[in-house]
């Protein structure tokens, strides 16, 4: 008997095509994985608010979010690793003084804390079909996933490895998400993976970004979309078609598994 696979898929540009919907093939794929016995999860950078269409319309129980901060089985969070406040609150005062937006991220909403530049909000949050958030506060009581801070490549180095607790994943040309040191997708999948008992080579994740690459390197069988950066590529197993073209169908017919 084949043995039980966990399958985790980014969603945008992986799950969702370039209008922002799932594929017929996508939605067909995923049932059958399910119908097979087969453990299916998300595992975004979105936060719960951002991701909960998908939950539904897709009939989630399971999902990974805010690149690896929580994590949710049969919709009951069973893991959870939250900002250090000291390094954001350092974080976000210099981020004022290089006059560099910042948002704050939690499971069912966000707020920016600036407005230097909206145009580069925008921008960034467009990509994916979201908004710039309204503006608001650090509050300390409230539990901060991830943050997102709105700077390009040039800023990376006055960032990268100086807060202690956090880590810096870029996502966006123009902007980085703020996690958890160490945090990621695929230190949250694996985790899940061990929870329910399936070893690593039985882990295949999906996905197109950035934010993306680290699970393809650690899972058993890392698929990269065939609209994936190039970077992004290298670090997979598998590249299949593009999310316009039925790439998660193709892949999944490859590896045998519908």
């Amino acid at each position: 008997m084949e043995s039980r696979k966990l399958l985790a898929f980014d969603i945008d540009g992986t799950i969702l095509d370039s209008n922002k919907r799932p594929l017929a093939s996508t939605i067909e794929a995923l049932q059958t994985l399910r119908d097979a016995g087969h453990f299916v999860t998300l595992a975004t950078g979105r936060s719960r608010y951002l991701a909960e269409t998908v939950i539904r319309e897709l009939d989630f129980e399971n999902y990974i979010l805010c690149n690896g901060s929580a994590a949710f089985l049969n919709h009951q969070q069973v893991f959870k690793e939250t900002l250090a406040t000291d390094s954001l609150q350092q974080l976000i005062e210099f981020c004022q003084e290089l006059k560099i937006d910042t948002s704050l991220i939690h499971l069912d909403s966000s707020k920016r804390l600036s407005s230097f530049d909206m145009e580069k909000m925008e921008e960034a949050m467009t990509s994916f079909g979201s908004h710039a958030s309204e503006l608001g506060y650090l509050n300390e009581k409230d539990d901060v996933y991830q943050a997102l801070a709105y700077y390009d490549q040039s800023f990376d180095a006055m960032f990268d490895g100086q807060y202690p607790g956090l880590n810096f994943v870029r996502w966006h040309e123009k902007c980085v998400d703020v996690v958890p040191e160490n945090g990621s997708k695929a230190r949250t999948i694996l985790a899940m993976a061990d929870r329910l008992e399936i070893s690593r080579e039985d882990i295949i994740g999906f996905g197109d970004g950035l934010n993306d690459r680290e699970m393809l390197r650690e899972v058993g069988m890392g698929v990269a979309m065939g609209n994936a950066l190039e970077i992004v590529k290298q670090d997979a197993d598998l590249v299949t078609k593009d999310n316009n073209s039925d790439g998660i169908w193709h892949a999944l017919q490859e590896l045998k598994l519908i």
